[in-house]
Order: structure tokens, then C-alpha cells, then sequence
């Protein structure tokens, strides 16, 4: 089951690229049987923004500066969420977002929080509004910027 969605149910009324992408997680997330990366290398190559967001996310889990790329690179995290963010996906511009706070990126934050909201992402919109240098994850704590959680976060 993935999220609220009997899997079986969700896969029935999506194209096949959906149903390879659903696949692909499954493999990652509820350990099925196969390897997810070939997967969504296929469904990347081909403009599928689910899986270049997926691979971006993957790449950019260590946090360097280095590893993030620069969106001319099309293979590089940076390069997924820019071409995944031009088809429309502003989940892609929000992941962007949380790669370059995370590499105390401030710029690069900034623009991408920007950019999600622009592409219709309503948390984006009100963290570019309070515009905050501390978050309250755990990944704030790596670079310097923890701040305890606050009623606006949801949690509180």
C-alpha cells in the first residue's frame, strides 16, 4: 500500500509509465522484488518528473555542494528538479528548495522556495512569506540552523 491507496486500486486507472513509476517505488520503499534505479532511469529519460525527483533526492542525500550540481548539468540532482520543475511539478522546485537549505545554500533556497511557489505550492508560498533561516528538521541541526518547532510548522 502506498500512502492511503490500496496499490492495486491506484495502478488501475494510471497510464503505464504510472504503473512502471509505482512499480519502481514499490521496489525501493516496501522492498518488492527487482531494482528501482533501472526503473526510474528508464522513466527519467523519458520526461517522467515522479522519477527524476526520485533520483534527484537519491543524488542529493549526502549534502555536498559539489554532488548538487547546476541545472545545465541534466543528470546532476540540480539538473532533475530543473527539468521536472519546467514540466510543471513543483514538488520538484520544493525538494530543490530543501537540497540547498540543507547545504546552508541560503541563495539557492530562496530561489527555489520561489520558484514552488510560483508553480502553485501553498507551503512554499508561506515559508517564502516568513522566509526563515532556521527550520525545525533534524537536517537543520547539520548545518547550524535548528530552531524549536512553532505552532505555524503544524506540529506544534
Amino acid at each position: 500500500m502506498l500512502g492511503d491507496y490500496p496499490l492495486m486500486e491506484y495502478i488501475s486507472n494510471k497510464t503505464t509509465a504510472d504503473r512502471l513509476y509505482l512499480k519502481g517505488l514499490t521496489v525501493r520503499y516496501e522492498q518488492g522484488i527487482g531494482k528501482w534505479m533501472p526503473i526510474m532511469w528508464h522513466l527519467a529519460l523519458r520526461g517522467h518528473t515522479g522519477a527524476m525527483i526520485e533520483l534527484a533526492d537519491w543524488f542529493s542525500d549526502d549534502d555536498s555542494a559539489v554532488s548538487f550540481g547546476k541545472p545545465a548539468d541534466a543528470f546532476s540532482p540540480a539538473g532533475l528538479y530543473y527539468r521536472a520543475w519546467r514540466k510543471g511539478d513543483a514538488r520538484a522546485a520544493g525538494n530543490a528548495a530543501m537540497s540547498c537549505f540543507n547545504r546552508n545554500d541560503m541563495i539557492g533556497y530562496r530561489r527555489w522556495l520561489r520558484c514552488a511557489a510560483k508553480a502553485g505550492d501553498a507551503d512554499a508560498a508561506r515559508s517564502l512569506q516568513f522566509f526563515e533561516t532556521r527550520l525545525w528538521h533534524a537536517a537543520a541541526r547539520k548545518v547550524g540552523r535548528l530552531r524549536p518547532r512553532q505552532k505555524r510548522d503544524g506540529f506544534a
